[in-house]
């Protein structure tokens, strides 16, 4: 199983709440909240996380870039495609 934290920095902090008030696709395990209130998504193989990737890719194209929402998903896709299991996976 992989896990991928989404990183809450910026200028507002990514919670679990704030990415329930939108209609962004879930990942296959859906978002959960750790002890420290840090947003994890988990997959079963690194493939699983960038087809998921390329999902909110295809998602994000549909909604305004200056929205929230479109925030929200450029820092799912960030953490994806940053998390090392992931480069080291495209490397290969």
């Amino acid at each position: 199983m992989l896990v991928i934290e989404i990183n809450s920095a910026g200028k507002l902090p990514l919670t679990l709440t704030e990415l329930n008030k939108y209609n962004i696709p879930m990942p296959p395990y859906g978002f959960s909240s750790e002890i420290n209130n840090a947003v994890v998504m988990k997959f079963d193989d690194e493939q699983q996380a960038i087809d998921y990737s390329y999902e909110l890719d295809s998602y994000a194209n549909s909604i305004d870039s200056k929205s929230e929402e479109y925030r929200l998903i450029t820092a799912i896709e960030k953490a994806i495609s940053e998390d090392e299991f992931v480069q080291n996976y495209i490397q290969d």
